[in-house]
């Protein structure tokens, strides 16, 4: 082979990959960011701790008829431990609706080192049983009251019914306002008979069933020939399928005794053949 012959070029007809692009990472700008947000971060928990000062002192907006001020600071000083911004208001407010005659309660902190608290007291509206009482919305908020507001309107019923006892006497009472009568007492017996009391002393049997329908009948039939009687009905029974019967007090005066008869007689012809669904009392 002669010496000067030049040897064949192989050419690669196939694509070349494209060449890796190298990147210098710097590292001194997350470095930065970070030592940042730490910097900041102990600035905000130096601030914090500054501002979170010991609470000194309690200020209390509140009647102060049944809840006292003693009972309001004994119950919160437990959870007053921590400072002005770490104190757990929605733990303050639970703690102080807890408490008997409590309605609600309003929390919030005064600056620099307070907290305020607007208590709102329960308002009794209804006796419940033998010492319970009733706020204005028919709930029992005190079972066992020390002392029981003579004037207020005795009701009883079962455990759970406070809200339908109360709520069939307020309408009672509307409509029995504007003839003059007041009632005094709504009860509900375990068999679900319904009595009421009037403030003449006149006792009024609804039973159980058509409550409704047969307090209608007796404000619109028998109070009328009621009123005219000065009072002498003793009990009214309205648990008869088409009237009811009436039981008289007894009476020394003749003259009413004939006013009586007259009354009577009227109360016959509306009376039903008995009483058509109920013996309970």
């Amino acid at each position: 082979m002669p010496a000067n012959r030049k040897k064949p070029v192989v050419k690669n007809k196939g694509r070349f990959a494209p060449p890796i692009k190298r990147f210098n990472v710097s590292w001194r700008g997350p470095a930065r960011v970070a030592g940042g947000v730490i910097a900041a971060a102990a600035v905000v928990a130096a601030v914090v701790a500054m501002l979170d000062r010991p609470i000194r002192h309690i200020v209390v907006d509140a009647p102060f008829q049944r809840v006292t001020a003693v009972q309001i600071e004994a119950a919160a000083a437990p959870l007053l431990k921590t400072g002005f911004l770490t104190v757990d208001l929605d733990a303050l407010r639970d703690a102080l609706a807890a408490m008997a005659w409590v309605d609600g309660v309003k929390v919030r902190r005064q600056w620099p080192d307070a907290v305020r608290l607007v208590v709102t007291e329960q308002v009794p509206a209804a006796r419940w049983g033998e010492a319970g009482l009733l706020n204005t919305r028919g709930e029992l908020f005190l079972a066992e009251a020390r002392h029981v507001p003579p004037e207020l309107p005795r009701l009883a019923g079962p455990e759970g019914t406070e809200w339908q006892v109360a709520q069939r006497y307020l309408d009672a009472r509307a409509a029995l306002l504007p003839r003059g009568l007041t009632p005094v007492a709504l009860t509900l017996n375990e068999r679900g008979a319904w009595r009421l009391e009037l403030d003449t002393g006149l006792t009024v049997w609804l039973g159980r069933e058509q409550a409704d329908a047969r307090m209608a009948r007796f404000i619109d039939t028998v109070v009328p020939l009621l009123l005219s009687t000065a009072g002498t009905a003793k009990s009214v029974d309205m648990r008869y399928a088409n009237g009811f019967a009436v039981h008289w007090r007894p009476s020394a005066d003749s003259a009413l005794d004939t006013t009586l008869g007259d009354v009577r007689e009227r109360l016959r012809d509306d009376r039903g053949d008995g009483r058509g669904d109920e013996t309970d009392a």
